[in-house]
C-alpha cells in the first residue's frame, strides 16, 4: 500500500496557514485540545457492561483532526497538566492525581494515548479521515495502540496471574465499537461540510 502523508487535516481547512497568525492559531488549538481532552475524560455515558468514557474518543478524534505534530504537542501538554496534579484524567480525583495516578493502573493506557494520537494524525494526513471505512480502520488501529501498552502495564503492575483482560479490555469493547462508529461518521461528515463551505 502506497501512503502519502501530505493531505490537509481538518484544522488546516480554516484560519491562517502561515506566519505568526498560524502560530497563534496552533497555540489556541493546543489550549483548546487540552481543555477538550480534560472535559471528555470526565464524561461518562451509561452503557452495558460499563459506562462509556469519552476520553479515548476525544484522543483519537483530536489526533485525526490535528495531525501528528500538533496532536503530539497537544497530548503531551495534556499529560503535563495531569502530571502537575490537575484533575484532568478519567479516574483521577482529589485523593489520587498527578504522577501517582499516572503511574497506577492507567499508566500504560496514557502511553497508548500518545502513540495513538501520532498514528491517527499520520493516517489523517494520508486521507483516511475522509472515508467512513478508512476512518473506522484508523480508529481500530488507534484502539489497539492504546490497549497493548495498557494491558502490558497492568500485567507488570499486578501480575500476569490476575484477570488482566477482564480488568482492562473486555468490559470496554462494546463502548469502543460505539465510539469507533461515531468517529467514522463524524470526521468524514465534517470534511463534507468543509467542501460545501468552500464550494
Amino acid at each position: 500500500m502506497n501512503l502519502t502523508f501530505d493531505r490537509d487535516v481538518l484544522v488546516d481547512a480554516f484560519g491562517a496557514t502561515e506566519g505568526t497568525a498560524l502560530r497563534v492559531k496552533q497555540a489556541a488549538l493546543v489550549v483548546f485540545g487540552i481543555a477538550l481532552l480534560a472535559v471528555a475524560a470526565k464524561i461518562k455515558v451509561p452503557m452495558w457492561p460499563v459506562p462509556i468514557t469519552m476520553g479515548t474518543f476525544a484522543v483519537l478524534s483530536m489526533g485525526a483532526a490535528y495531525g501528528a505534530r500538533l496532536g503530539l504537542v497537544t497530548i503531551l501538554g495534556y499529560m503535563l497538566v495531569g502530571a502537575l496534579g490537575f484533575d484532568v484524567f478519567a479516574g483521577s480525583s482529589a485523593e489520587k492525581f498527578g504522577l501517582e495516578y499516572m503511574m497506577g493502573g492507567t499508566g500504560g493506557y496514557l502511553v497508548g494515548y500518545v502513540a495513538a494520537v501520532v498514528l491517527l494524525g499520520m493516517l489523517a494526513r494520508a486521507g483516511w479521515d475522509r472515508s467512513p471505512v478508512k476512518m473506522a480502520g484508523a480508529m481500530l488501529l488507534g484502539n489497539v495502540l492504546i490497549y497493548v501498552p495498557g494491558l502490558i502495564w497492568l500485567g507488570m503492575l499486578y501480575g500476569w496471574d490476575k484477570p488482566i483482560l477482564e480488568w482492562g479490555l473486555t468490559p470496554f469493547l462494546v463502548g469502543d465499537v460505539v465510539k469507533l462508529a461515531l468517529a467514522a461518521l463524524i470526521l468524514p461528515a465534517a470534511w463534507k461540510l468543509v467542501g460545501r463551505a468552500r464550494g
